[in-house]
């Protein structure tokens, strides 16, 4: 009975942790804690209310360590909420605010109040679909990455050897050529600032820049959004098949969760044997 009791308790735990509200309540102190952290940084403001922030960061600590705290409780079995990495980061940032407590870490303090902000995407989960596809495309990114590395380095010792005299400060070398060709492929002024004042000197240069603009930004750029657009449905699918499953699952559990199989299996037992008292007696 005490046993009944107490998965009763956890379950209405669970179905809490799982409320709008409940969520909602959550999403708001994470975001009341992402504007505290951005005062912080005015020093006058900080020094003037230093009391009221610390009030403030230590009753959002409690609001988020209560919270882990129930959805430990309500986790069925408990120890499957540390089977998920989004509660692990959860777990160890809310955790972390009470350990690092004093005078002594008061940067690390400040470092860890900004990272609750990225609990933002544990909450969501339209975010943590959209980070679970990024994590996806590492892997993907592996052959995209060597293969951009290849077109920067050839074009990095081309544009030193070319330009090497006529702009110094851009491809006097070939570390300054990389940092040259990384602001060219951002589009980042790479006309008025990179190949205009090497043109009035090398009329040809237009050809170096046009297609490693073509090549760098056109070619690899989509190359890097079809991966990630292609992990991101991935990552819907494998979402939507979870659901599908956990659906199932539910609809194949008993309607009464308290009432144990061999109770089932008894009850089956006296239903066939009243139908065959009843057969008899007509």
């Amino acid at each position: 009975m005490e046993r009944v009791v107490h998965s009763h308790w956890r379950d209405k735990i669970h179905q809490l942790t799982e409320h709008r509200l409940f969520i909602t309540i959550v999403m708001v102190s994470i975001f009341i804690n992402a504007i505290i952290v951005g005062l912080e940084t005015f020093p006058e403001l900080y020094q003037s209310y230093s009391s009221w922030f610390y009030t403030a960061d230590r009753l959002l600590l409690w609001i988020f360590t209560v919270e882990i705290l129930l959805r430990i409780i309500g986790a069925r079995p408990f120890y499957s909420f540390f089977t998920s990495p989004w509660n692990w980061f959860d777990f160890l940032i809310v955790f972390a605010g009470h350990v690092f407590v004093g005078a002594h870490f008061v940067t690390v303090l400040r470092v860890l109040r900004v990272l609750r902000v990225l609990r933002t995407i544990t909450v969501m989960p339209a975010l943590r679909r959209l980070v679970d596809a990024l994590l996806l495309t590492i892997p993907a990114l592996g052959n995209i990455l060597l293969l951009m590395s290849i077109i920067f380095y050839i074009y990095a010792v081309m544009g030193t050897l070319l330009f090497q005299n006529i702009a110094p400060h851009q491809f006097g070398n070939i570390f300054l050529s990389l940092l040259t060709l990384f602001q060219v492929v951002t589009l980042e002024s790479w006309a008025t600032g990179v190949m205009w004042p090497i043109f009035e000197h090398s009329p040809w240069s237009w050809i170096y820049f046009v297609s490693f603009v073509l090549v760098g930004t056109f070619v690899i750029f989509n190359l890097f959004v079809g991966v990630i657009v292609n992990n991101v449905e991935k990552a819907n699918e494998m979402e939507t098949q979870e659901l599908k499953k956990n659906k199932q699952e539910e609809a194949n559990e008993p309607a009464n969760p308290n009432v144990s199989p061999k109770d089932l299996q008894e009850l089956r037992k006296e239903i066939q044997e009243l139908k065959e008292l009843m057969i008899r007696k007509q």
